[in-house]
């Protein structure tokens, strides 16, 4: 074809007239061609013609078009005429091209498409593509439609790789977003509009699509399934591919929309949605250009079609940049909600969207920029929601529906937290939705509540008017059923308004007695009543009368009643309950503000309209919890009011009397504290008046209830004490009678009784010292009453030993008398071994105020709600009330006198002498809890101050303490002493403490063993044999005795010991933690040897050793991770020593304590320890402690993400990598991977895995050490079980190599094989320095199956990973491989190193190579082994290295060819296939190398070895097989001679069934044609080409048959006896000639000579049955066929040769009795040819012919 610069050089230099000229003469040329012919001529018309219009001349440009028109009407209808598609398209290229060169140009590139091959249009779309966007826009169109159509045509199911590369190259920015623009254009298309109109694109944009002829539907399906596949193959980023993706997943096509959604999830999953211009590409396809200005009908964008709208909506409820583009997110939604075509998705989709706005508008924007566009948007979108809300009745039941009114209310919520400002100033919103609440089905409500909690907050701020309005709201909705709307109600209640404001906080006195739990739960929580009683510190409270006077306001009938107790409650009670709780801390929070002298009128008339409310309270239908509350709060008022709470109540005594009664206990003794207030208030004679009346009920005949008893004596105890402090005081008669009633209930009522008598007593002896009774002799009441009160103690009345402790401490607090003092000690003494905690408190409270010192008032005690100080303190925490914690050093009670002098030195004996040293631990126990008692309520005390070191001592050893209590209270007991000491005192606290932590403290005084002494707690040692336990120190002895072993006590004690030790850190620990704040800079010296210790304490498998270490940590211990960085070489030194402690809790602790601090090191932090860390996890996993091991694996874990990360070469620079791979990797090859522990071994492979995998580079120095250890442990790593299975495997059936198969398969599964691969993908050329000879010791010396495998697997994936880079080992390999395959036993092994030295086959020297393959094929002259590493060396050359075994075909192929005839079906079986696998055909390659076969033969002929030549014979008998198959005659005559020449010198009875099949089928093939004549006219052409073509032998092909029939077994024979038969039948046919009959004659005589012998036989070793079979039918089809021959073939040897082979046939019959009986037409037959016969020897065989017919006869 013509080039276009040819086609220039033609035109350029010539004139005008010339052009015209050539032209003319071209297109006379034209008007001659033949259509024939009219391509080529068009190939160089075109070019020249179009160029030719760049001409100025009018004449040549007519010309130009007189010839164009011609060769439109020549072309037109003529499509298969091609036209020069390339030469156009490069003259358009051309940069000199004149638009009109171009226009013609493109029209006739536009033509040309359409006829040339489709490889030729895929090959040149793509190039059409380059620089197009500099083209016009109208060439543009014909071109990207030209491509469209290709695609279409060339692509819809596929695209190739070259193909695909062109469109790649595409790189122009603009060249490929015109193509993409103009492919969404076409995806957009579609054929069929109902509206008239093409959703997503313009009337223009349609044209351009489809150009000037209208679209067929399948062309549209082919065109976009074509565009789908090219955009894939662009691998364009995600944002562009993305739009195109998205319009074919809504296709109206099914394969379309597969194909779209499928590279959506494959190809665009990954598209970045926030991406500006992507998300105004697809604004643009959802909105179009409709609503723009200034655009005409023909290019403005219609919007999308619905079902693309849903998807884009989908896809921008994903979107933040979609939420944040205005106006269009704007026009999306109004188009989805209010659009003309919109539908119930789209409305669904629209609010979706809606919300999704409202929550990420700002994430893109600035603030300023975020509320200008929500002031633009909000009020619209809230129009627009709230009309289609309107839309839809509250009944819809439409999932669609509701789907749209869930995001209509979640929008709103949304847009109330945006743009509270649409809704602050009127409650239309809010009653909106609370009527949705109640109207809405219970699906929604959950919705449209979450929408009216998040509109609360837009009212913050609203104007007073707004406010009130939403208080009536608020107020009248919590009326109704709903409990949806109570708690919004409620959440409105507590989260819009102050805390002070009166009416949300009346709406949660509403709630808390709601049904619903969250309900009642968030109005306490709005009240605050769920902390704590007192009021919380900065709430502001409401003023007492304000929210006193709004719940008046609400509820005016609360206090109109005038019967106390007999009102009706107007709220429930839990409201009443929580009322009253509020209001009290409104009244102590009112109280704390005010002075005492501030108090106004108005402050004391709230109080007095308060207590109104609590009497109401206490009507009858109230609960017991409502009483409780309101008797309490009456209480409290009347503590801090007692002047205003006694005139209030002074009339009143006789309603507080009745309450005595009450069904409650606390209520009981509420009223009665109440009643000792409002005594002081009444005259002395009124209040024992009460006394009196009350003691009159014990004297009765009938006894009263226990309530009125209980009430009543309470009452006696504080309305008594009050007189007694008066003046004047009780008459002595009345208190004479008040104490003889109390002593009686004492003596003679219950314990509970008994003990609220006590207490009475304990009341009035705050007052004063109780005098004796009078008829008592002047013995105490203590005295009196000793021997009752020591029977209730010894009891099991908890509560009345406490009353009664407590009382014995109070009545003694004035008592002087010492007798009375020693009887009150000993009642007290008595508890020191009770085990029930609150007892001994209250004991330790007795021993308090016996002491002396205890800065309590009486009034504190009687007129507050005060019940101990054991309930008032919390030991363990340090905190004591109020009343209690402001201790004045410097006062003393006004009762320490002298006189208790010996009650102190009484309690100090008995504690330090007796119990704080006792064998029991109960008694220790009570000496700690009385000791801490004494120094925390009298610390004080002048006494015991001088006991501080003492008691510090006692404490110190009750550190150790078994008994947790025990152990608690003396740490806190050393925190006090700390507080109380001085420098010196604290000082010598702390080095104690330390020395206690760190170990190397003793304890300074023993305890004396006894029998009963509990040495460890119960169950710590089990059992004995007997089930006894074994704790106390006699039942050790006892077990140590029976064992034989009494020297075994010792280490139970040490045990003990060491438990103790133990106890006394935790202990230590929670006495540091309350002194360490305080003790900061004593504590510095000693935090080096402190840290290391509580950092492994903290990690203790004692719980409570590891709460106690945190405490002291977090006391001593400002910045936890600083102070662990600073001090981290000590603290790992210490627990790398610690791992290996003898102590199973310490390693325990260490190991976890290393797992924690190691992660997040650097390499510099750790450098040092990382091999000890390595040994010490190692060692912590083969454990004999179960818990221990599972710290070491947590510890491991760990060890092994950081040395991951820290050898990471992406995570942690090079060098640093180096190092650590240095330190780590030869640990874990030496030491992990060959230790005997499983748990090690499978650890240690799994790191270096990680290592090889991360490591990358940085594993190239360890590579010959890692490879080969990981090659050794295929095998040594193996489970033993195979290996035992291996050993049995015969014995069981299994055969050895699916056996071998197996491990070596599972072994490729294992984490070695895994690490080995990660290995070959760096090893580099520099590694094989170290690497090669590593292999090659492990080739030679390395054992077990999957080892050697692994060796020769790995060497043959090296040499495809480092290619020629193996070139200078090569050689040294292939010495080395080749020994092995040779020598290797195992089948496995020795294909997989033959697979290997094949590979290195590639890369050795010629002359090596060479040698290698000769010294291969030497190998199958050898023994079994040597044939088989032949074989498989053969067949990886084939496989591996075919390109070189390619020139020793000579020498391979007839070593091949040969073993195939091995004995060893094993070995011939492998050469079997190896001989497919060489040739092509078997025919051709012996052809071509008969040569050298037949060379190899004789060879193998000539050997000494009986095996060889028996495989030589059998090769030969191939070859000669084969060669009997040709077609050429003189090949065949040969083969079959040579044929015959074999069966008869081997005598190989295995010859028959290998030939006897050639020959039925050689005869079967042409059994009559070669006897025939050819036709005369036919001479020629046969003598030519067809005799020698269909020639067959058959007198050869008889006497090989022969051959074979004498040396076959007879058992082969009779298999084949049907094809035998059907031979002979056709040997005999009149077809063939007489040369063929009478070799034929001969084979019979063969065959019957055969059978003769058999017949004979007696052995009885064959089947006579089938013999019989045979010879009947030999006579029945042969015979008649031999007479036949007789009496058609007229030559007297045939006659003489078929008489006797008949004869024979006859013989052999008469020998077998079964052949039936003979036809009469063969016997005249016989006879009659017996008398015309001429040839006498014929004759005469005739003749004996007939005479055994003869006798067969009779």
């Amino acid at each position: 074809m013509a080039e276009p610069a040819k086609v220039s050089s033609m035109v350029a230099g010539k004139s005008d007239a010339e052009v015209e000229e050539l032209l003319d003469r071209m297109l006379t040329r034209l008007a001659l061609c033949d259509d024939s012919k009219l391509e080529p001529l068009l190939s160089k018309l075109l070019p020249l013609c179009i160029s030719s219009l760049s001409s100025n001349s009018a004449a040549v440009r007519n010309k130009v078009l007189e010839i164009l028109s011609h060769v439109n009407k020549r072309v037109k209808l003529q499509p298969d005429i091609g036209l020069p598609l390339s030469e156009l398209w490069e003259l358009y290229s051309e940069s000199g091209a004149t638009p009109i060169i171009r226009n013609f140009c493109i029209v006739y590139i536009e033509m040309a498409f359409q006829r040339v091959s489709a490889k030729e249009k895929e090959d040149l779309a793509p190039i059409l593509l380059v620089n197009i966007s500099k083209l016009p826009l109208q060439h543009q169109e014909i071109i990207l439609r030209i491509i469209v159509k290709v695609i279409g045509e060339c692509h819809s199911s596929q695209i190739g790789d070259e193909v695909a590369a062109k469109y790649k190259k595409v790189n122009n920015s603009q060249d490929r977003d015109l193509f993409i623009e103009f492919c969404l254009h076409t995806m957009l298309y579609q054929r069929v509009s109902q509206s008239g109109g093409y959703p997503g694109l313009s009337f223009g944009q349609a044209n351009r699509v489809t150009g000037k002829q209208q679209l067929q539907k399948d062309e549209i399906l082919l065109r976009k399934l074509g565009i789908l596949n090219i955009i894939q193959a662009m691998d364009l980023p995600p944002e562009l591919a993305y739009p195109l993706y998205v319009v074919a997943s809504v296709d109206c096509e099914e394969p379309v929309v597969k194909r779209g959604e499928e590279l959506l999830k494959k190809k665009a999953s990954g598209a970045n949605l926030d991406d500006l211009n992507l998300i105004n590409r697809l604004f643009l396809l959802f909105n179009g250009t409709s609503g723009a200005e200034n655009v005409d009908s023909e290019s403005r964008v219609s919007p999308a079609s619905p079902a693309l709208k849903a998807k884009l909506m989908s896809i921008f409820c994903r979107s933040i940049a979609a939420a944040n583009s205005f106006p269009s997110a704007l026009q999306c939604i109004f188009c989805c909600i209010y659009g003309n075509d919109t539908t119930s998705r789209l409305k669904q989709l629209g609010m979706e969207f809606t919300v999704w706005v409202f929550k990420h508008i700002k994430s893109l924007l600035p603030v300023q920029a975020k509320i200008d566009q929500l002031k633009l948007m909000g009020p619209v979108i809230l129009s627009g929601i709230m009309k289609s809300l309107d839309n839809y009745s509250s009944s819809e039941a439409d999932a669609s529906a509701r789907e749209v009114k869930t995001y209509a209310f979640q929008a709103i919520g949304l847009l109330a937290q945006r743009m509270p400002n649409l809704f602050r100033e009127k409650i239309d919103m809010a009653a909106h939705l609370f009527h949705a609440l109640k109207a809405e089905s219970q699906s929604l409500r959950h919705v449209v509540q979450e929408a009216t909690i998040s509109l609360a907050a837009a009212y913050k701020g609203a104007p007073i008017a707004v406010i009130r309005d939403l208080e009536t709201l608020l107020l009248n909705n919590y009326q109704m059923e709903e409990s949806e709307v109570r708690f919004c109600v409620v959440r409105w209640a507590t989260s819009l308004f102050d805390f002070e404001h009166c009416p949300s906080r009346y709406i949660c006195m509403l709630g808390a007695s709601d049904t619903k739990l969250d309900i009642r739960e968030m109005s306490l929580e709005g009240l605050h009543l769920h902390k704590s009683e007192s009021p919380v510190s900065g709430l502001k409270y409401p003023k007492l009368q304000m929210m006193l006077d709004y719940i008046l306001q609400q509820q005016p009938k609360l206090l109109k009643s005038t019967e106390i107790g007999d009102q009706n409650l107007i709220f429930p009670s839990n409201t009443y309950v929580a009322m009253i709780k509020f209001l009290l801390k409104c009244f102590e929070s009112e109280l704390e503000q005010r002075k005492s002298s501030d108090r106004s009128s108005e402050f004391l008339s709230s109080v007095k309209t308060f207590c109104l409310l609590l009497e109401h309270s206490m009507s009858f239908e109230g609960s017991v919890d409502l009483h409780v509350n309101a008797s309490k709060a009456l209480l409290i008022i009347g503590s801090h009011m007692p002047e205003v709470l006694a005139s209030h109540y002074a009339p009143k005594v006789s309603w507080l009397k009745q309450l005595l009664s009450h069904v409650d206990w606390d209520t009981r003794e509420f009223v009665a504290r109440l009643l000792g207030i409002v005594s002081s208030g009444l005259p002395v004679a009124t209040s024992s008046a009460i006394v009196s009346e009350l003691t009159s009920l014990f004297s009765q005949t009938h006894k009263s209830r226990f309530e009125t008893q209980h009430g009543a004596l309470c009452a006696i105890g504080y309305i008594s004490a009050d007189i007694l402090c008066r003046t004047p005081s009780m008459p002595e008669l009345l208190l004479q009678n008040t104490l003889r009633c109390l002593v009686d209930v004492v003596k003679s009522e219950t314990s509970a009784l008994a003990a609220v008598a006590m207490q009475a007593l304990g009341h009035i002896g705050l007052r004063i010292s109780i005098p004796p009774l009078d008829d008592s002799n002047s013995d105490g009441i203590l005295t009196i009453l000793h021997d009752k009160l020591s029977k209730i103690i010894s009891g099991d009345d908890t509560k009345a030993i406490q009353k009664i402790a407590i009382s014995i401490g109070h009545i003694c607090v004035k008592e002087t008398s010492s007798t009375q003092l020693d009887v009150a000690l000993n009642l007290i003494f008595g508890l020191s071994r009770s085990k029930v905690e609150d007892v001994l408190f209250a004991a330790g409270e007795a021993l308090s105020f016996l002491w002396g010192g205890v800065p309590l008032t009486a009034d504190i005690i009687l007129k507050t709600n005060y019940t101990s100080l054991s309930m008032a303190s919390n030991f363990l925490m340090g905190d004591l009330n109020s009343s209690v914690s402001n201790q004045d050093p410097n006062r003393q009670s006004e009762y320490n006198k002298d006189y208790h002098a010996s009650v102190r030195d009484a309690i100090t004996k008995k504690l330090f002498d007796a119990l704080l040293y006792s064998s029991r631990k109960e008694e220790r126990c009570a000496g700690t809890v009385w000791l801490v008692s004494l120094i925390k309520y009298c610390g004080h005390h002048p006494t015991i101050q001088r006991m501080l070191p003492e008691i510090q001592e006692a404490f110190s050893h009750l550190l150790g303490e078994q008994n947790e209590l025990t152990q608690e209270l003396a740490s806190q007991g050393m925190s006090i002493v700390y507080d109380l000491g001085d420098e010196s005192m604290k000082n010598s606290l702390v080095n104690a403490l330390v020395t206690t932590l760190t170990g190397s403290g003793k304890r300074k005084r023993a305890i004396k063993l006894v029998e009963d002494t509990e040495v460890f707690q119960e169950g710590a040692l089990g059992e004995s044999a007997s089930g006894g336990k074994l704790n106390t120190y006699k039942e050790l002895c006892n077990l140590a005795n029976e064992m034989g072993q009494p020297d075994l006590i010792y280490k139970f004690m040490d045990l003990a010991n060491y438990q103790a030790s133990l106890n006394s850190k935790r202990g230590a620990a929670f006495g540091f933690s309350k002194i360490a704040k305080q003790a900061g800079d004593a504590l510095k010296p000693h935090l080096r040897s402190l840290i290391p210790r509580l950092v492994r304490y903290q990690y203790d498998p004692d719980k409570n050793v590891q709460d106690a270490m945190v405490h002291i940590w977090k006391s001593l211990v400002a910045d936890s991770k600083k102070t662990i960085d600073e001090n981290l070489d000590l603290i790992i030194d210490d627990l790398l020593v610690q791992c290996g402690s003898r102590l199973w809790r310490s390693r325990e602790a260490s190991c976890l304590a290393l797992a924690d601090i190691i992660q997040g090191r650097k390499f510099y932090e750790v450098e040092k320890h990382l091999k000890g860390l390595w040994t010490v996890a190692f060692r912590a996993m083969d454990d004999i402690k179960e818990t221990v091991r599972i710290s070491g694996e947590r510890l491991c874990r760990a060890i092994t993400t950081l040395t991951t990360r820290l050898c990471d070469v992406s995570l942690t620079d090079t060098s640093d990598a180096r190092k650590a791979m240095n330190i780590v990797l030869p640990f874990l090859l030496t030491e992990g991977i060959l230790s005997k522990v499983d748990s090690v071994r499978k650890a240690s492979i799994g790191v270096v895995m990680k290592l090889t995998k991360h490591a990358g580079t940085a594993i190239r120095p360890h590579m010959a050490d890692l490879v080969c250890c990981m090659l050794e442990s295929l095998s040594s790593l193996e489970d033993q079980g195979l290996n035992y299975v291996e050993l049995h495997a015969a014995n069981v059936g299994i055969q050895s190599d699916k056996l071998e198969n197996l491990r070596i398969s599972i072994a490729k599964g294992s984490l070695m094989w895994e690490t080995l691969d990660l290995c070959i993908r760096v090893i580099d050329a520099e590694s094989l320095d170290t690497l090669i000879p590593r292999l090659a010791h492990l080739v030679r010396s390395g054992v077990g199956l999957n080892t050697r495998v692994g060796v020769a697997n790995f060497i043959t994936l090296l040499l495809e990973s480092v290619g020629v880079d193996i070139k200078p080992y090569a050689n040294m390999l292939v010495r080395l491989l080749f020994p092995v395959v040779k020598e290797e036993k195992s089948i496995t092994a020795k294909r997989a190193f033959a697979s290997a030295c094949a590979k290195v086959l590639k890369y050795v020297p010629v002359l090596q190579a060479q040698k290698l393959i000769e010294d291969t094929v030497a190998l199958h002259a050898g023994d079994k082994n040597s044939q088989i590493a032949c074989a498989y060396l053969l067949k990886s050359y084939s496989s591996v290295a075919a390109d070189v075994v390619g020139g020793y075909h000579a020498v391979i192929i007839p070593v091949v060819f040969l073993s195939r005839f091995e004995d060893d079906k094993s070995i011939s079986n492998i050469f079997e296939e190896l001989w497919e696998e060489y040739t092509s055909g078997e025919r051709v390659t012996l052809n071509l190398y008969l040569g050298e076969i037949v060379s190899l033969i004789c060879e193998g002929m000539s050997s000494s070895s009986w095996a060889s030549k028996r495989k030589s014979a059998q090769a030969i008998l191939s070859v000669v097989s084969s060669a009997c198959s040709k077609k050429a005659k003189k090949y065949r005559e040969a083969a079959f001679s040579a044929l015959e020449q074999v069966i008869k010198a081997f005598g190989n009875p295995d010859f028959f069934n290998m030939v006897f099949p050639l020959l039925f089928d050689m005869t079967k093939s042409a059994p009559a044609k070669s006897g025939q004549q050819p036709l005369a006219g036919d001479t020629a052409k046969t003598d030519s080409d067809g005799v020698e073509e269909i020639f067959v032998p058959h007198t050869k092909l008889v006497e090989c048959l022969t051959s074979c029939i004498h040396v076959a077994n007879i058992n082969d024979i009779l298999e084949n006896q049907e094809n035998l038969m059907l031979l002979y039948a056709a040997f005999l046919s009149p077809e063939h000639k007489w040369t063929v009959k009478t070799t034929a004659f001969l084979s019979i005589k063969e065959l019957c000579s055969r059978l003769h012998n058999v017949i004979k036989d007696s052995s009885g070793s064959h089947d006579i049955t089938r013999v019989a079979s045979l010879v009947q039918e030999i006579f029945h089809s042969t015979s008649p066929k031999i007479l036949h021959c007789i009496s058609t073939v007229k030559i007297a040897q045939v006659h003489v040769s078929a008489s006797e082979c008949l004869l024979e046939v006859l013989k052999l019959s008469m020998e077998v009795p079964t052949v039936s009986a003979i036809d009469e037409g063969f016997k005249d037959e016989l006879l009659h040819q017996y008398e015309i016969e001429k040839n006498e020897e014929a004759k005469s065989l005739l003749r004996k012919c007939l005479n055994i017919l003869q006798d067969w006869k009779h």
